[in-house]
């Protein structure tokens, strides 16, 4: 295992192709400061470039995962002179990059929530591929609560859940516990809090398993399929599956498939 220096609030972890990011605050309750977005953002891109990364965790030390946006911080800049207008826009557009920047990174992500994610920390996990949570874990977006409507939370949230789920979520600021979380389409796995790391070590180490081609061209299309009209969506999706049946990990993962043998991936 390769542990890279530990950041102020991030730590990253590499072991087998998977890289680990740790939200490392937990005294601030993993608060998606302007230290924790510059950092996430560093290491995105990072690891964006690195092909030895094959599979990345987000995941969070103590008992939050993270409660959204620093308050505290941006409550300080309302003695700007504009009020703040300025370094809001900029918080929020940061956060807007960086959640960007999970669903456009070529690996697989997937959060690993073992306690509270809240506004844009539940922001965090729905901008995820996958997510696996402790039983124990619970979600909401409760900026309703406090005069502040979770908006930008609202777009990351309204892709993976149905839109009464998630309007009631956004609407009440209700706490939705791990079970219904899943149900609604929040998270893939519920799992006992002490089996957590266990679990979802091992699907980031089956994700590592596959082709990189193969999985960054189905991340890819996944997300640009969507926000297109029917017809469009099935002619890209068509284009995409020729250039990949013309990729050499197809050709030696279906001819290994025929031979009965494991496939050699070449990654190209």
């Amino acid at each position: 295992m390769t542990i890279h220096a530990a950041a102020r609030v991030l730590a990253r972890s590499d072991e087998a192709g998977v890289a680990t990011l740790t939200l490392n605050n937990p005294a601030r309750r993993n608060s998606l400061s302007e230290a924790m977005l510059a950092e996430l953002g560093q290491e995105l891109a990072a690891i964006a470039a690195d092909p030895g990364v094959r599979a990345v965790v987000i995941a969070a030390a103590g008992p939050v995962f993270s409660a959204g946006h620093d308050l505290k911080e941006l409550t300080a800049r309302r003695a700007d002179a504009d009020r703040g207008r300025a370094y809001f826009a900029e918080i929020m557009n940061r956060c807007a990059a960086v959640m960007q920047a999970i669903v456009r990174l070529p690996q697989p992500v997937i959060a690993e929530v073992q306690g509270v994610a809240t506004a844009a920390g539940c922001q965090l996990v729905a901008s995820c591929d996958l997510a696996v949570a402790a039983s124990t874990a619970k979600f909401c977006t409760p900026g309703v609560t406090i005069g502040l409507f979770c908006s930008t939370p609202m777009v990351a949230l309204s892709r993976n859940v149905a839109p009464k789920h998630a309007m009631e979520m956004l609407l009440t600021g209700d706490m939705v516990g791990a079970e219904e979380a899943q149900r609604i389409g929040l998270v893939n796995r519920v799992v006992a809090q002490e089996r957590l790391g266990e679990e979802t070590a091992a699907l980031a180490r089956r994700l590592a398993s596959r082709s990189a081609l193969t999985l960054r061209t189905g991340k890819e299309a996944f997300y640009r399929q969507r926000e297109m009209a029917l017809p469009d969506a099935y002619a890209y999706a068509a284009a995409v599956m020729v250039e990949n049946m013309l990729a050499r990990d197809a050709e030696e993962g279906i001819g290994a498939f025929l031979d009965k043998r494991e496939p050699r991936w070449e990654d190209r």
